[in-house]
């Protein structure tokens, strides 16, 4: 199981919505509830999305840089 933040706005018609850690994940619901259902799936589509053979995969290290205040 993993937690994640969900960004989320209400439009004239939907509610929309993507998850701070993966913007790239956005989706619509007419409610906030389906919002957050088609979130978690189209998650999880993505999660279970094999990697092309093509493609390659390496870990990096971020490091975090503080806002001058």
């Amino acid at each position: 199981m993993a937690k994640m933040t969900m960004i989320y706005w209400k439009t004239e018609q939907f509610w929309l919505g993507k998850l701070l850690e993966h913007p790239e994940i956005m989706t619509q619901g007419e409610t906030l509830e389906e919002l957050e259902e088609n979130i978690k799936e189209a998650y999880h589509l993505m999660a279970l999305e094999d990697v092309p053979k093509e493609y390659q995969a390496k870990e990096i290290i971020l490091f975090a840089f503080a806002h001058p205040t």
